[in-house]
């Protein structure tokens, strides 16, 4: 039996920079929103800085685990700390569930006597909250597809911009008409529509931190691949996972008996993994067949 392996790989951009920014931000529009709050008695302005004290928190997790994914392999982790950036996200996405459980809660509490609630700088401030928060999930946007941290953060930002715009108009509605009930009826849709895509988040993360087959790729079709090019007569042992930081990787056997040519064909299939598939952390093991004890295994159901 002949083995083979081939590694193939490229590092993604861990977009430090933009967590910074994002998060230094944040912080300080919390610190203007709080100094609003206190100067006009409003809990609604002081409740939604809260809120966002809570966000940057979040914020800083993601910038954090971004740091720590550029750390290098080691002896012990030959992976480096890639990770770190799957595990944000879960950490992230507890505290939006937490959130807006909280705002949930309050809202029921005031929908029967909702207090008087400065209108004015309600709208003000959250305008301003609007703005920031486009601005930073602008900043966050680029690669929040493929990555678990960008998407936690960005998703994070766009809460928090859905939050300000749903201050905005209870406020326009309790200057122009008087209408207190409309700030706990508003919390209480954003907290619903914030839950909902916290559930979500969760359950990625979650499933990432398992090592389930990363969003956007069919394992069938992998393994229809593998077995269509030159000379694979069997595919096994195959496992695709989230390394995190935008790094998918993936291992496989592939049976490939009387073929010479295992370089060449090696270096082209981990090229085509990566256009088609986006796995970019392939490790291929290639057996020459016939006494592998891992043939009698190709049908079964979990390879």
């Amino acid at each position: 039996m002949g083995h083979s392996h081939h590694d193939g790989h490229h590092h993604a951009h861990d977009g430090t920079r933009a967590f910074a920014v994002v998060t230094l931000v944040n912080l300080a529009y919390t610190a203007v929103e709080a100094g609003y709050g206190f100067a006009t008695n409003s809990l609604a302005l002081l409740s939604d800085a809260l809120h966002n004290f809570g966000d940057v928190l979040g914020l800083a997790l993601a910038w954090g685990a971004a740091l720590i994914a550029r750390r290098p392999p080691t002896s012990r982790h030959t992976y480096g700390w890639r990770r770190a950036t799957l595990l944000s996200p879960l950490a992230n996405a507890l505290l939006l569930v937490a959130f807006s459980g909280a705002l949930a809660w309050e809202a029921i509490r005031r929908v029967a006597t909702p207090p008087e609630i400065p209108a004015l700088p309600v709208i003000l401030v959250a305008t301003l909250g609007i703005a920031v928060n486009l601005g930073a999930a602008w900043l966050m946007r680029a690669g929040h597809e493929h990555d678990l941290n960008r998407r936690g953060a960005f998703l994070h930002l766009l809460a928090d911009a859905a939050v300000s715009l749903a201050a905005v108009i209870a406020g326009i509605g309790m200057y122009r008409f008087g209408w207190a009930w409309l700030d706990p009826v508003t919390a209480l849709v954003v907290g619903a529509v914030v839950a909902i895509g916290a559930f979500a988040l969760l359950r990625e993360s979650f499933n990432a931190a398992m090592d389930a087959v990363p969003r956007g790729i069919q394992q069938p079709q992998v393994i229809e691949f593998l077995k269509s090019q030159p000379g694979v007569t069997a595919v096994h042992h195959l496992h695709i996972w989230s390394l995190g930081a935008g790094e998918i990787a993936m291992t496989a056997h592939l049976v490939r008996p009387g073929a010479d040519d295992h370089d060449d064909f090696l270096d082209r299939v981990t090229r085509v993994l990566d256009e088609r598939f986006g796995i970019n952390h392939p490790t291929l093991q290639v057996e020459r067949g016939g006494a592998c004890e891992h043939d009698r295994h190709d049908r079964a159901p979990h390879h």
